[in-house]
């Protein structure tokens, strides 16, 4: 191991790594959609779901990027691994961030924001599934375009600490999925059935 002769200065890694994925950037704000979604009470508070979603997931927004601050303080507050410190990791890594943010990117094109931040709990639909690329290529392109980028940012910087992280950030994912999926095709095969009753 080498020390990380980064000047960042970082608060301790047990503070970051908490942030990082134990604490802020992991607030499941998922349950307040889904208490959204049981009693519309946030869309009444704004005064619409559009305005409602659009605050939430400014929070999450702003959160992400507290998570990957964090993910960054952690892996420079902790030594080098000698191992991945070569010029072959590094590209590697580069190769993996940039393969990541193609797929977040354009999985934010293709959903748009209320798409991208929970709008379907706030009875925002789109016409129907969104199976245009990346999500032709990869299920979940968002999700684990944000893994690679985590993986290749760790990769980039040989930290051993931010590839630990990286395998926490990918639980996380693999857990809300768990719950993500059923809930995304429920509420299309009820919107499918209501179209089909109307026809």
């Amino acid at each position: 191991m080498k020390e990380n002769t980064s000047p960042a200065t970082a608060p301790s890694s047990l503070a970051a790594g908490h942030d990082c994925c134990g604490g802020l950037g992991n607030i499941d704000l998922k349950q307040v959609a889904r208490w959204e979604q049981r009693t519309r009470k946030l869309s009444r508070a704004f005064g619409s779901p559009y305005l409602a979603c659009y605050s939430l997931g400014s929070i999450i927004l702003l959160l992400n990027i507290l998570r990957s601050h964090c993910f960054t303080q952690a892996m420079m507050s902790q030594p080098k691994m000698e191992g991945l410190d070569s010029h072959t990791i590094y590209f590697l890594g580069l190769a993996l961030l940039g393969w990541g943010l193609v797929f977040v990117l354009s999985s934010f094109y293709a959903l748009g924001f209320t798409g991208t931040f929970l709008g379907d709990y706030f009875g925002i639909l789109k016409e129907s599934r969104v199976t245009t690329f990346p999500f032709s290529v990869l299920d979940n392109p968002m999700y684990w375009g944000s893994t690679a980028n985590y993986l290749g940012w760790a990769l980039m910087h040989a930290s051993p600490t931010g590839l630990l992280l990286t395998v926490l950030v990918a639980l996380v994912y693999v857990v809300a999925l768990l719950f993500e999926e059923p809930f995304t095709a429920e509420i299309y095969r009820r919107k499918a059935t209501r179209l089909h009753k109307r026809s």
